[in-house]
Formats: C-alpha cells, structure tokens, sequence
C-alpha cells in the first residue's frame, strides 16, 4: 500500500483571463476547477497505473466536502481527517500575458486533529510506502515532518519526502527512500547556479550523503536524472510533448517512478518522466493511456 499526506488540499480555480490590467474590473475567458494537493495528486496518478493507495489529510467545510467527492468519483480512496472549524482553501491561478497565483493560507488544524492523523498512520504495515509532499500550513508544528519520520522509523516502510528548503534537509536524518527536487530547489539548498551536468550530480550527491536513499531531479525540457541507492546515475530524455498545464507534473513524475521501481530504477525513471510528460499534456493529471502512449515515443 502506498500511503500519500497531504497537510493542505486545495481546490484550483484556474481562469484564462488574457491580458490583466489591476484597478478595473477584468473578464475569463474560461474557468476550470482542479481538485487535489500534492499528494492527492500522487494518490491519482498511481491509481491510473494499478497501484493500491489511500490518500490522508485534512479537509474542512463546504469545501473539503466538495473536495472529498471530487476524490472519491476519481476512484481514489482516501481517509481525510474532517476539521472542526474552516474550509479547505480555494487557490485562484490566473493565466493570461503572465501567470499569477494567490494561494489560500488553508484552515487551522488544532492539535487533537493532529494526533488523529498519528492514530491512522499506525497502520501502515512493513513494506508500505508512505509519501509526504507539500508545504506546511502555519498551525501544524514546523517539524511535522520529522515528527512523522520519527514515528515510523521503525516500520520498515519506504519514506517519500518531496518538499523544499529546511524543510527536505531536517528529513533527510531519516534516510527517505525518494526525494524529489528540481533544478531550482537545489540551486537553493546549494546557494549557487547549477548549469553543468556535474553541478547537478555533485549537488544530487550531497542530498546522498546527507542520508537519502535515492534522488531524482526533474529537469523540465532536459529530461530527469537519478542518483540511485545503487550507485549509479541514470538519465532520462524529456519526452516531446506540447504542454498545456505543468501543474501536478512533479507528483505524476513520484507516482510514476514508485510505481515503475519493481522493474528497476532506469524504468522507474522512464515511467516517472512519462507520467509527468503525460500531466504536462493534459488539462489535467496523467491518465493509465495517455502515459501509455507516451511510454511508446
């Protein structure tokens, strides 16, 4: 079972909106609403491709209802811990001459709805996979986290971090099986310009030494490159598609790695770049056929 958490779910109001002129009153063009979270969006991908999961988070008023289904007619399961005051937050993405996001700061989680979420984490079994992704809301601990790490170390399970900043780094002690920065976020843990290929591996490496099993770095349009547990790099050619919408490409590129990794890590690789290539074509996440198709390039 591969377990996915997502601190603050969002509903997505994407507008078309062309050109944005601020003090009047602008018009869409079109209007789509997009369910889901980072982890979420984990959770759909894998679903797509076979894979057994179940979604864990928190959702809160009108809003979380909508979202719990929205999840559920998508076929995911899911076990939301329900918020006693809130609503799960709406983040508006406008697209026009630029594009611009105002993402909601999300409801306040009182520490009991914490500890619920600690009670379902007690069954993850041996061999389980449990995927942490996203930013965390201002109420929950700034180490959650680690606190999570913490509390299955001791499980035998496999731990996928995919954050940022201090964040990833504070994670990394607990040896996480997949972390998954991209160019820029580790030219923000390293402080400086990563252009070369060796840049990049030697940068790669350090979040390696530093206790992370196996590292993937998404590349855009230069592909996807590991730096496995095994010692090898392996590398991945961006796959030529024409983009509608790289939102959820990241968490399609995890879904599709993890579920790809019983065949090994330079299909794992493959069918990660695919799926993200697959969301990045689409209006929406990657589906099983799309990925497929892309998989035969």
């Amino acid at each position: 079972m591969i377990y996915t958490v997502t601190f603050n779910p969002a509903i997505d109001y994407v507008m078309q909106v062309g050109d944005i002129e601020f003090g009047i009153t602008n018009r869409s063009k079109t209007e789509e609403i997009l369910f889901g979270g980072k982890g979420i969006n984990v959770s759909q991908v894998l679903s797509e491709l076979g894979e057994e999961t179940t979604a864990l988070g928190f959702t809160a008023g009108f809003t979380g209802e909508a979202l719990e289904k929205a999840v559920s007619q998508k076929g995911i399961t899911a076990d939301f811990i329900r918020l006693k005051k809130g609503n799960t937050r709406i983040n508006v993405k406008l697209k026009g001459n630029v594009e611009t996001e105002i993402n909601a700061a999300g409801p306040h989680i009182e520490k009991d709805e914490i500890t619920r979420l600690f009670k379902k984490l007690d069954n993850i079994k041996s061999g389980d996979t449990l995927v942490l992704a996203g930013s965390v809301p201002k109420s929950l601990p700034a180490d959650i986290y680690e606190q999570i790490a913490e509390a299955v170390k001791n499980k035998n399970i496999r731990l996928v971090v995919d954050a940022t900043g201090e964040l990833l780094l504070k994670a990394l002690k607990y040896n996480p099986f997949l972390i998954k920065p991209n160019r820029q976020e580790l030219e923000e843990i390293m402080g400086e310009s990563l252009e070369t290929e060796e840049k990049l591996i030697s940068a790669a490496n350090f979040l390696r030494q530093k206790g992370a099993k196996n590292v993937l770095v998404s590349l855009g349009e230069e592909g996807a490159m590991l730096l496995a547990e095994n010692g090898e790099i392996y590398r991945q050619a961006a796959f030529k598609v024409k983009a509608i919408n790289t939102v959820g490409s990241g968490d399609s590129m995890i879904a599709g790695f993890l579920a790809g990794c019983e065949k090994g890590y330079e299909y794992a690789l493959k069918l990660g770049a695919a799926a993200g290539a697959a969301t990045a074509a689409l209006s929406g996440l990657a589906t099983k056929e799309k990925i497929e198709e892309i998989m035969e390039l």
